[in-house]
């Protein structure tokens, strides 16, 4: 799926509010959200004019993937979305706090996607430091994260949830439980606790309904017995042996 070319961020941004800092007026919140649409307006169409206007020079800018550029960097890869690409942003749930010549907004991007008839919606929360220079707010910094959603749902024939049920251990004092229930696939990290199901993405593969939808894989030996059950985190693997 296209992903708008940049999506920026501030470093360590959230330190700078204060404990009980009081929200920003209207006004200049309002200002702060129609400077910010502007700036994602821009992206489908390439246009840099309003990222030269609203942009300080020595901005810091970070993707949700971590990548980070200067203006000049963010502003050089500015394009055109290709025909058969069209997006939108629309700023949503928009907070601000001022402090003398800077500002924080919080706000949610929900972007809407068309790419060659598929649609796709995504959530950002981001987070943008304004700071005022010749009577003009300014972006210093902006940063966003992926919200995650559930994703649609696939369906995988010929799976045969039983065989993944059991107890999957990675410490002698910690294991989870995996079982089924009512034709639903799930597990608990401790006795008692929250169920988090499990949504098949492929045989053997499934996406956790937590916040992180991580990826789950169950490993099977060379007779096709399950061993093992794998948690892909953040690009990294917890495994589990299975019990028994």
């Amino acid at each position: 799926m296209l992903r708008r070319s940049i999506v920026l961020g501030l470093f360590a941004a959230a330190a700078v509010l204060p404990l009980h800092a009081d929200e920003a007026p209207a006004a200049l919140r309002d200002e702060l959200v129609q400077t910010t649409q502007k700036l994602m307006d821009a992206l489908p169409t390439g246009d840099k004019a309003i990222w030269e206007k609203s942009v300080t020079d020595d901005a810091v800018m970070i993707d949700e993937f971590g990548r980070v550029a200067s203006k000049a960097e963010t502003i050089e890869s500015l394009r055109a979305f290709p025909p058969g690409i069209t997006g939108n942003m629309e700023m949503r749930d928009p907070h601000a706090w001022l402090h003398g010549d800077s500002a924080l907004l919080s706000v949610e991007q929900y972007e809407t996607e068309s790419y060659f008839g598929q649609k796709f919606v995504v959530r950002y929360r981001a987070l943008l430091t304004f700071v005022k220079q010749a009577g003009e707010w300014k972006v210093a910094g902006f940063e966003d994260v992926t919200i995650p959603t559930a994703p649609p749902k696939i369906d995988v024939p010929g799976l045969v949830l039983s065989d993944y049920a059991g107890t999957y251990r990675y410490t002698p004092e910690r294991a989870w439980t995996v079982s089924v229930d009512h034709g639903v696939l799930g597990y608990v990290t401790k006795a008692g606790g929250k169920l988090n199901t499990l949504q098949p993405v492929a045989k053997d593969v499934f996406m956790g309904s937590d916040d992180e939808r991580n990826l789950l894989v169950f490993q099977r030996d060379a007779h096709g017995r399950i061993t093992a059950l794998i948690e892909r985190r953040k690009f990294n693997d917890l495994r589990l042996n299975r019990e028994g």
